[in-house]
């Protein structure tokens, strides 16, 4: 590899954990449209810095950035509390106004500057390595690494020292608000510091990449686990694997690297919602066939508990009274033999003591409807799990 290439591979796993971090937080927050809000609403905070410093490294114009992004913010939930409209309402009327402002003060007043519409939102990560920072005369790399290297580094830190408290506050406002933490704070220096991310990360792969980076591998992460260190973990894990396996995808195919990159995203995600062990779509499929299945079940212990006749205990009954298709009814029928719970003779169907013992534990709960006897019905109810 050539020195570019582990530069641009560099930069591209630097914005993916850094974008990651404040992802997780905003996708448990049902706040991910709120990242592609900020993506685009910052760049009027963008202009406005430059033509103050007439200087595109400027750092104002990061912090001018972020303020763009509270603001939207703000907005937003304005709005939203009139109670009017709805937060994605409320986001497709803010975040497009602030986006024009920004495109109309490029346009009218920096037509000679290397500052364009496509450049912010598209970026571009193989020119990055070119934009080399020099400090005392000495070529200390690119700058889009130093950038968000220290972005990075403050991310790491925050979290460390307000990790607690994040988490208190995502999962549980007013438990927040009872043990001395602000959420309103919190909230908004979660924006903030993506609006900080967003804005730093411009320059290298623009802000649809940023948001794929900081929303695909958070969802991702979040249909395979519910534990926050975990998910955050994963989530940094996804990011990198898209990073670099998408740049040598680009390579591969001489294609764009952050649509490469993106589209390894799209595929991990797709792969997970399909796949994943519990929250996989195949998965859901699966569960709610069985809980279909063991519902009939318990339909046809408590039809044998309710008869004594042999004629409505026999098995052609399945399909003739109930009305169950044939596949259905041997189904039912092998999954009660198989937890021992009927027994045929004859083709008579018999409940036997443990089935017996089943469907008055059933009919008990019925009658009751009481919260102490359900838990207890689960823990048999799920042993017919075939």
């Amino acid at each position: 590899m050539t020195s570019p290439q582990i530069e641009i591979q560099l930069i591209a796993v630097v914005v993916a954990i850094a974008c990651a971090i404040p992802g997780v937080f905003l996708v448990l927050r049902k706040m991910a449209l709120i990242s592609d809000a900020i993506s685009h609403s910052i760049l009027p905070g963008i202009v406005i810095g430059f033509f103050i410093t007439h200087d595109l490294n400027s750092p104002l114009l990061i912090l001018l950035a972020a303020l763009t992004g509270v603001i939207t913010v703000i907005l937003v939930e304005a709005i939203q509390k009139t109670g009017l409209v709805k937060e994605d309402t409320a986001i497709g009327l803010v975040f497009p106004v602030l986006f024009s402002i920004g495109v109309i003060l490029i346009a009218k007043n920096a037509n000679d500057v290397h500052l364009d519409v496509d450049a912010v939102l598209l970026g571009e990560l193989a020119f990055a390595p070119f934009d080399r920072l020099v400090m005392f005369g000495a070529d200390v790399g690119p700058k889009s690494l130093w950038v968000m290297g220290v972005i990075l580094m403050a991310i790491i830190v925050l979290l460390i020292m307000f990790y607690k408290e994040l988490k208190v506050s995502t999962f549980d406002i007013g438990l927040s608000s009872s043990l001395g933490f602000s959420p309103v704070i919190l909230h908004y220096g979660l924006m903030s510091i993506s609006s900080v991310t967003v804005v730093g990360a411009f320059d290298a792969v623009g802000a649809i990449l940023v948001v794929a980076f900081m929303i695909a591998p958070a969802a991702t992460a979040y249909l395979l686990t519910s534990d926050l260190k975990k998910m955050l973990w994963l989530s940094i894990f996804f990011g990198v694997i898209a990073a670099i396996s998408g740049y040598w995808l680009a390579h591969l195919l001489d294609a764009s690297i952050s649509g490469s990159m993106t589209t390894v995203l799209g595929i991990i995600f797709l792969g997970t919602y399909l796949f994943a062990p519990n929250k996989g779509y195949f998965s859901v499929i699966y569960r709610q066939r069985q809980q279909r299945i063991e519902v009939s079940l318990l339909a046809f212990l408590l039809h044998l508990n309710n008869h004594t006749e042999e004629n409505e205990r026999h098995v052609k009954h399945l399909n003739e009274h109930i009305n169950w298709q044939k596949v259905q009814s041997k189904t039912v029928l092998e999954l009660a033999q198989k937890n021992n719970m009927i027994l045929i003779n004859d083709d008579i169907v018999s409940l036997t003591e443990k089935g017996e013992e089943f469907t008055t534990l059933a009919l008990e709960y019925i009658i009751t409807n009481k919260d102490d006897k359900i838990e207890h019905m689960k823990d048999d109810f799920f042993l017919f799990r075939g």
